[in-house]
């Protein structure tokens, strides 16, 4: 006697077979999306012979869902023809171009982001020696950031194309008139893929559509190569990566237009007497003959550590604020002007002193969040006690504290000490950190 749940079964699977019918499921909750896979696999395996035998009365029995892969396209499709199986074939298509670069064939695919974490899974390479591998390790730690890129960024995020190597057979089918450009299919189970650029792009991916469904519908291009074998997947490795050269974080902050603090830094490089003209936007070291005296990612990370804290109020505020500080310092530190006045060239200056180094600067902004706060009132008259401090490399009293081996270090333990340095010269007190800070040898950075 046939359950229930059986008797439903038999009776949605004849409904079906009645005739041939298209089931389009835009924009689903993946829950929902599942769930309505299950129940046609539930469907075609528990209606058995009475779907096979009723199918004779149709041309075939086809069922397309178009939901998890928003672009791509889903077909539930019996295998031979109107003959059904037991196991149906699950199929997934994406509109695709098809091209030659390097003598080897390739596709440039959309996928939606929902698909991502269902078409790409991630080995664990740490189990495989170097010589075996064919993608470097997954650093887990990166994932996160990324993934809060995305989220934080909905309106204007962005990414290059993920390659990968496809270890399944494809099929492309071109549009009429068109044979380059159509869609690109492959059985769903058999889909097996290897990263060969993005896996913590994907990694991330898969994290935000978590956290967010809705960006999923969103699509991403996935660049695919045919799998030869783990000396070919090293050598793209390689060749995507070796050539690839990180910018400057000078110029990451000029280009950034969402990060509040390098408008801020910015518009100080412009108010501020001492910086206007004098801050180089792109290098992070001053070439040795540069005519600058500061870079702009030593400004930036300075500015930060004066307005830590403070980082929700308005810009203008921010800027205000930033802006009466360095002055106020650039008052105290006279060699600043002389070098944007031309008494002093930026390299000799550099060469025989520390007062415009990242590690001066960034202590100097560190005293400063310290110093308004506790002296609202008085901190200019404070910083005046500036101008007797000896910048000078030859002054034994930086030694061990951000020089070593006639070399400036800026390391955490070399601001630390310059910080604590600067503060006993201004009478500000230390705490039980910075006390040991200056007593303890820095250690140059390896």
């Amino acid at each position: 006697m046939a359950s229930g749940h059986d008797e439903k079964g038999r009776a949605r699977a004849a409904s079906i077979t009645q005739c041939s019918f298209l089931c389009v499921c835009h924009r689903f909750a993946s829950t929902r999306g599942q769930l309505l896979c299950e129940l046609l696999r539930s469907c075609a395996k528990g209606a058995g012979e009475l779907l096979t035998n009723n199918i004779a009365s149709c041309a075939f029995w086809h069922v397309e869902l178009a939901y998890a892969f928003g672009l791509s396209e889903w077909s539930l499709s019996p295998a031979g023809g109107t003959r059904v199986r037991e196991g149906a074939v699950m199929k997934v298509s994406f509109p695709a171009m098809v091209g030659v670069i390097g003598q080897r064939t390739y596709y440039s695919c959309l996928m939606r982001l929902s698909a991502i974490p269902k078409m790409f899974t991630f080995r664990d390479w740490a189990e495989f020696t170097p010589e075996e591998r064919e993608q470097r390790v997954l650093n887990k730690k990166r994932v996160p950031d990324i993934a809060k890129y995305i989220l934080d960024n909905e309106d204007g995020y962005l990414f290059a194309s993920i390659t990968a190597s496809y270890k399944c057979k494809v099929d492309f089918k071109p549009v009429d008139g068109h044979e380059f450009l159509g869609t690109l299919e492959m059985d769903f189970e058999e889909a097996n893929f290897v990263i060969n650029d993005g896996q913590h792009r994907c990694a991330a991916i898969a994290a935000a559509v978590k956290e967010n469904p809705a960006i999923g519908d969103e699509a991403i291009s996935v660049l695919l190569f045919e799998y030869q074998n783990k000396d070919r997947m090293q050598q793209m490795f390689s060749d995507l990566n070796r050539y690839v050269q990180k910018t400057s974080k000078s110029l990451d902050i000029l280009f950034d237009k969402r990060d509040k603090l390098a408008r801020v830094t910015l518009d100080v490089c412009e108010l501020v007497d001492a910086f206007n003209d004098m801050v180089d936007k792109d290098a992070v070291s001053l070439p040795v003959r540069s005519r600058k005296l500061f870079s702009l990612s030593a400004l930036y990370d300075a500015v930060e550590e004066l307005l830590a804290g403070s980082e929700d109020e308005p810009q203008n505020v921010l800027v205000n604020e930033a802006v009466e500080y360095w002055t106020a310092v650039a008052k105290a530190i006279p060699d600043w002007m002389k070098v944007k006045n031309g008494d002093l060239k930026a390299m000799e200056l550099r060469q025989e002193s520390i007062c415009s180094h990242a590690v001066v600067l960034r202590a100097l902004g560190s005293i400063g969040a310290e110093l308004i706060k506790t002296d609202p009132t008085g901190w200019k008259g404070r910083l005046l006690d500036l101008t007797d401090v000896d910048w000078s490399k030859k002054n034994p009293d930086w030694d061990n504290v951000c020089i070593i081996a006639n070399s400036v270090v800026s390391n955490r333990q070399a601001r630390h000490a310059t910080k604590a340095y600067l503060k006993r010269k201004l009478g500000l007190p230390l705490n039980d950190s910075e006390e040991r800070a200056l007593t303890q040898k820095v250690q140059p950075a390896l």
